[in-house]
């Protein structure tokens, strides 16, 4: 999730602005999009996804092919990308002032640029969750996009993050699945033993260290602490739990990697690869993954385990944390095919096309209620699935959850601490110095 967040705040705030002296009023005062209107079924709309390459890109192609089947007369037009370009590409869009009718987002502060410079529509009037459309999703995948009490996104699919494992691995170098963090590091040397690289790990893109540091924050700091660090206004960055999460860490990536001080050279497919070729007996990864690593000319499903990151025996914050969030789409604001945008995106998550989501080979757990079943989902999905409602709370990704300078400033802490060329007081020495400026 790596990205010049800085930027897209800034491309964000230009093109509203842009778009405001073209009608004459500040982002406030766009007019709103028209979403309880009759869609037009002759219009067209273009959608922005995050689903580029196999197996995902067949998903909304499928559902617009359906669609049109139904509306002969509708026109979509899909940019399908995968997760790293669609930065690049939102970027470009939104620079050119041509964001289409509907995009993908994150939720934090990423969607809230979106929201605060007036490009997402208001789409409460139809998804709160008193709506029959807001009724079938979960109510906390929905408020996950809501801000200042109003609904702008549209979940997609609930997502989490866990350590995936090879059963068959661990059963020859001995090993049980880990209970705390120091049991984690422990049984990495007898994985390499037995011929394992113990967890395999990419961070040229800086944000899978992210991912590690945003699950030991939650383990490490009281979850009051750390969410009103996430606010530059209410934000000190002082707990002491923050460098002993940045130590280990740098004790997980030293003694349970192979590439170590190197691992910003590896891409994270690389790793995934790695996992799923049964040369790694450990990676973390995404709820959304476990269908790609585990599956046909994969890992075999029943030597594919997970668990949660153990947390430390003596963690001062939530052990009962798990990092992750929800993903979704958000209408433009300025879209004059809004509803037909809405009513496209409707059909999109209806229950069939839902469970059509969460099942082999999408494996994209959808955020519509019942949708996630041992019967339509694959083994590993419905666990992961059942772990993240089970969770105390869900700790959004580290780069989306707080504000551009300081998203910055952690993935250049974390791609240093990773290479050595930082220690844990320095980088977190920089992120407080980010986070005064942000204020």
């Amino acid at each position: 999730m790596k990205f010049p967040r800085i930027q897209m705040a800034a491309l964000v705030a230009a093109s509203a602005l842009a778009l405001s002296a073209c009608s004459g009023g500040g982002p406030e005062a766009a007019p709103a999009a028209d979403l309880t209107g009759e869609p037009d079924y002759n219009g067209s709309i273009s959608v922005l996804t995050k689903f580029a390459g196999e197996p995902l890109e067949a998903y909304f192609e499928d559902v617009a092919a359906a669609y049109q089947k139904e509306h002969p007369g509708v026109s979509i037009e899909l940019i399908q990308e995968t997760d790293q370009s669609i930065k690049d590409k939102i970027r470009t869009l939104t620079a050119s002032q041509a964001l289409p009718d509907v995009y993908f987002t994150w939720a934090g502060n990423w969607q809230e640029n979106y929201v605060n410079g007036g490009l997402a529509a208001d789409l409460s009037e139809v998804i709160a969750p008193e709506t029959e459309w807001g009724s079938s999703f979960g109510e906390a995948s929905l408020d996950a996009f809501a801000v200042d009490g109003k609904y702008y996104g549209i979940p997609l699919y609930n997502n989490g993050k866990f350590m995936g494992y090879n059963k068959a691995a661990f059963e020859k170098a001995g090993v049980d699945v880990p209970t705390n963090f120091d049991e984690l590091i422990s049984s990495c040397e007898p994985l390499r033993k037995a011929g394992y690289e113990p967890i395999a790990f990419g961070n040229k893109d800086g944000w899978p260290g992210l991912h590690y540091l945003g699950q030991l924050f939650a383990y490490n700091v009281p979850a009051e602490v750390l969410h009103a660090d996430f606010d530059p206004q209410t934000a000190s960055w002082q707990n002491p739990g923050y460098v002993t999460a940045l130590e280990q860490y740098k004790r997980l990536v030293d003694s349970c990697t192979d590439t170590g001080a190197g691992s910003n050279g590896v891409l994270y497919t690389t790793a995934q690869e790695a996992f799923s070729g049964e040369r790694a007996a450990m990676y973390y990864q995404e709820v959304l993954e476990f269908d790609s690593v585990a599956g046909e000319k994969k890992l075999d499903p029943e030597k594919f385990g997970i668990f949660a990151l153990p947390a430390p025996a003596d963690a001062a914050g939530d052990p009962a944390a798990i990092e992750g969030s929800p993903e979704g789409y958000m209408i433009n604001a300025r879209s004059p095919q809004a509803a037909l945008a809405a009513d496209f995106m409707k059909f999109a998550t209806n229950t069939q096309n839902a469970q059509t989501l969460s099942a082999t080979p999408y494996g994209q757990p959808s955020a519509v209620k019942g949708a996630v079943t041992e019967e339509t989902s694959s083994k590993a999905v419905f666990e992961g699935i059942e772990k993240v409602n089970e969770a105390s709370q869900l700790v959004i990704w580290l780069d989306t959850v707080t504000v551009p300078e300081v998203a910055d400033a952690w993935l250049a802490g974390g791609e240093a601490l990773t290479s050595g060329s930082s220690t844990p007081a320095e980088v977190i020495d920089s992120v407080r110095a980010a986070s005064e400026s942000a204020k």
